[in-house]
């Protein structure tokens, strides 16, 4: 659908207020289980849209949107939302929300219910963009397996805790690179894209956030599978402090097959996991299978 289409009848955002009133209509008392903090400023869901460089030709994916605070703001510029909602209440409650604050543009938006970990397939047009804010207790695995699931996404936005943002835009070398690191670059250049103070959802969560921004690459040329090659990420941070010769011996099957596959991949054996960038684990998987 074309942006000249779009009615020129933007949605009503969600305020503290309204926010308060819907959960409280559904019945709803915010769990530190399911992650679940609301936005409550309408500002910040702009600002997270304008950021997120999605335009009106866009599909978006939103996972976790709770009361819809974001899904407004996103159904005022994408072509299409498509929200994945884990709970009962508030996947039922949706629909009606955007019929209410967004009239015009029901057309363009659907709910999913169900667990965004356990989701093989999605309805409708392949997702172009992923924005949301993404329930915190689950954040780099839901994430992982949307890029995992969906070579549609180019790119995208997530609002995660400060400290996942870190470690997902974290460069080799860093005090906090890791696992998530090197997997996040497999699929996307990562990149950290500002913060997000805690007074801006409801409840105030005890832990910053911060916004990760990412945009979709090729994977390292290899003939190690994905699989493969973060198997051997696994293993090389399950112990960080060790050598690489060490970590991987257990993979490898030895010692000397674990540096025979360093020596194939150009890695000095003695090296640690923290140094190496997604290129080099991808080498190192293609010499344990060659």
């Amino acid at each position: 659908m074309p942006d000249v289409e779009h009615s020129s009848a933007g949605p009503r955002l969600l305020g503290p207020a309204e926010v308060r009133s819907l959960a409280a209509a559904l019945d709803i008392r915010p769990t530190k289980q399911k992650g679940q903090n609301f936005v409550i400023d309408a500002n910040t869901c702009r600002r997270i849209v304008r950021d997120s460089a999605i335009t009106g030709s866009d599909v978006v994916l939103e996972i976790g949107p709770g009361l819809g605070s974001l899904t407004l703001a996103l159904l005022d510029v994408a072509e299409r939302v498509l929200a994945v909602e884990i709970d009962d209440k508030l996947a039922e409650a949706l629909p009606r929300t955007i019929a209410t604050y967004a009239p015009d543009h029901v057309d363009r938006f659907e709910v999913v219910h169900a667990d965004a970990l356990r989701v093989t397939e999605l309805p409708g047009p392949d997702p172009t963009a992923l924005v949301a804010n993404l329930p915190y207790n689950v954040s780099v695995p839901v994430l992982l397996h949307m890029l995992t699931l969906l070579p549609s996404l180019e790119r995208g936005m997530v609002m995660v805790q400060s400290e996942v943002a870190d470690r997902l835009a974290a460069p080799p070398g860093s005090k906090v690179y890791g696992v998530p690191s090197v997997k996040a670059a497999w699929f996307a250049d990562v990149r950290r894209s500002g913060a997000v103070g805690r007074n801006v959802f409801w409840p105030a969560p005890n832990v910053d956030s911060g916004l990760v921004a990412w945009t979709r690459r090729e994977p390292p040329a290899t003939k190690a599978t994905r699989e493969e090659v973060f198997a051997v990420v696994d293993a090389a941070f399950a112990q960080r402090r060790k050598t690489l010769r060490s970590t991987l011996k257990n993979l490898a099957g030895s010692a000397e097959a674990a540096e025979r596959a360093l020596a194939h991949a150009g890695v000095d054996p003695m090296a640690r996991g923290e140094v190496l960038d997604v290129n080099d684990f991808a080498r190192i998987a293609e010499g344990l299978h060659a």
